[in-house]
């Protein structure tokens, strides 16, 4: 019988905030896989460091974090195989992921190669869209509002329209994209109903109005708008 191959969301940062199971597979897990960039510690295997075994082999999955095109797939493609070794002796798996599996996640693409060929289960995990509305305290969204998740490197030209046709916005990855993103929604008019939020459920975390938000901004910080008019608002 071959392994299985679990994606597990460790949430966006405080290990407090994994679910029981993703901890209790962890714990439990004789091989473990999780992303890592090429120039520092990887950030889902520090959330989850005080669970995984000691004696459990890591695989990290080395992608840089730079702007410049980089042929990740292949880090994957090599990385997927390296899991198939274990999987076909029978020895479950255990990919970390940052947030949730499915939630723009390196995982999809683990999945995409193995999925077909090996059991697969599937861990949801606490995604930093939930760990930023609650740090700022403000609903994400209500009722029949439509909420549109926006990538920050999206392009001006793409993203007001989008903005304009929802009444919730969350915008990610906002980092170095901070000053242009801040600029078009105040163009918008909409910088009064927008929040800013860094490094959510950390102990660097940092919240105020996107107004009063610093100048530069890390990779791991967001953007919520809400222009609806529902009753909680007021």
């Amino acid at each position: 019988m071959s392994g299985t191959l679990y994606g597990i969301g460790v949430g966006p940062g405080d290990p407090e905030l994994m679910t029981l199971k993703a901890h209790r597979l962890i714990a439990a897990a004789r091989v473990v896989a999780y992303p890592a960039p090429d120039d520092g510690d990887s950030f889902a295997r520090q959330i989850a460091a005080g669970t995984i075994p000691r004696e459990a082999e890591e695989i990290p999955m080395i992608v840089p974090m730079r702007a410049e095109r980089f042929p990740a797939q292949q880090v994957y493609a090599e990385a997927a195989e390296r899991i198939a070794g274990h999987l076909d002796q029978g020895t479950d798996v255990a990919v970390l992921c940052e947030g949730d599996p499915f939630f723009y996640s390196s995982f999809m693409y683990l999945f995409a190669r193995l999925g077909a060929r090996f059991p697969v289960e599937i861990v949801p995990g606490v995604t930093s869209l939930t760990a930023c509305a609650a740090a700022l305290k403000r609903p994400l969204t209500a009722r029949n509002d439509v909420l549109t998740v926006l990538p920050g490197p999206l392009a001006d030209a793409e993203m007001r329209p989008r903005i304009e046709a929802a009444e919730a916005i969350a915008i990610i990855k906002v980092g170095r994209h901070l000053p242009r993103i801040r600029a078009l929604l105040e163009a918008m008019g909409l910088t009064g109903n927008a929040g800013y939020i860094e490094r959510a459920s950390l102990g660097a975390e940092h919240v105020s109005s996107l107004e009063e938000a610093p100048e530069k901004a890390p990779y791991f910080s967001m953007i919520l708008v809400y222009k609806g008019d529902d009753p909680w608002l007021i």
